[in-house]
């Protein structure tokens, strides 16, 4: 959304929005407080969040060795991170050209890809529990965006 509103905002001296251009700003500044809520709250439990991913982990591939699972929750955390930012900007090509293109690469030089379809199943699992669903709708397509990227 961030990209549209700038280009109207650039188009200020040339004209007046539209009705709908007027509705798209408008839909964007009501939901912002809602986005800004579940930013911080994201941010305030990132640590309990991928905590608990990580720890259980083990459990779901007992041969994970440390350092693949180290590597795993730190791009997660990336992925976390990017995500949370795309869902307050409302700009999943914010994710794209920032995050998917390089992980995409990242993931392609090992194979992480067990790893990485237990770290977003336990993920989405913990965000089902730590998010009402408004917020986890919100979220949610964001993090399937890089599911799908870097898994399939």
């Amino acid at each position: 959304m961030i990209p549209k509103i700038q280009e109207l905002i650039n188009q200020a001296q040339d004209r007046y929005l539209a009705s709908d251009e007027l509705g798209m700003m408008e839909s964007y500044v009501s939901s912002l407080p809602d986005r800004l809520k579940l930013y911080k709250l994201i941010r305030d439990r990132e640590i309990d969040i991928l905590q608990a991913v990580a720890d259980q982990v083990p459990s779901e591939l007992p041969n994970i060795t440390e350092q693949d699972l180290e590597t795993g929750v730190r791009n997660l955390i990336l992925v976390v991170r990017y995500c949370s930012m795309a869902m307050l900007l409302n700009d999943e090509n914010f994710l794209k050209q920032r995050l998917l293109n390089w992980l995409e690469g990242i993931m392609s030089m090992r194979d992480m890809r067990r790893l990485n379809e237990t770290l977003y199943k336990l993920l989405n699992q913990v965000m089902r529990q730590q998010l009402s669903p408004p917020q986890l709708a919100m979220i949610q397509p964001l993090i399937t965006a890089a599911q799908v990227t870097l898994i399939y």
